[in-house]
């Protein structure tokens, strides 16, 4: 089959989702940054259960634009590239990012190269949570060769905005989403 791509997204929970569940999600992220011991182990429990519920939790573009939105992102990176795109997810959603490494390094006879639209510096799923999905992956799967083809270039990066302003306001009439 050759390449596949892995399209890192970062994921958003549903907004029919119950909200006092994403609130204690939330609050449990943040205290087992600060918990040792044995309640750990019980916290780590809940939060395993809460985000295994929030990533099977049913999606529609209705409830989940941003979900809908990596999905129309991986369909045209697909066309464009020219490989099968399998989108993957830190948080929230499913399948999960190690879920899609490993099933890109399945269908994979040549490269996984994992890609994503976090463009800029200094994020934490960028530039901690991917790379270190992106090692899990590669300790499972060593005769997979996976590729991070990540940072961007920011020269890169400021082209395409200015090549995006430059289109955006040829016809101030145009709207974005015109401009797919």
């Amino acid at each position: 089959m050759g390449d596949v791509i892995v399209l890192a997204m970062h994921g958003a929970p549903p907004t029919d989702f119950p909200r006092q569940e994403i609130g204690e999600l939330f609050i449990l992220h943040l205290r087992l940054a600060h918990t040792r011991g044995p309640e750990r182990t019980a916290l780590e429990q809940r939060v395993a259960e809460l985000d295994a519920r929030v990533r099977a939790w049913p999606r529609t573009p209705q409830n989940d634009p941003f979900y809908a939105g990596s999905l129309d992102l991986a369909a045209h990176l697909e066309r464009v590239a020219g490989c099968p795109v399998i989108v993957g997810f830190n948080e929230f959603c499913a399948p999960s990012l190690d879920e899609a490494l490993d099933r890109a390094a399945a269908l994979a006879d040549g490269r996984v190269v994992v890609v994503t639209p976090m463009v800029t510096r200094g994020g934490e799923h960028s530039e901690v949570d991917i790379p270190a999905a992106i090692q899990r992956a590669r300790e499972r799967h060593p005769q997979t060769l996976i590729v991070y083809a990540w940072p961007y270039s920011i020269g890169a990066v400021a082209q395409l905005l200015a090549d995006h302003i430059r289109l955006a306001t040829a016809v101030p009439s145009l709207s974005t989403k015109t401009l797919e």
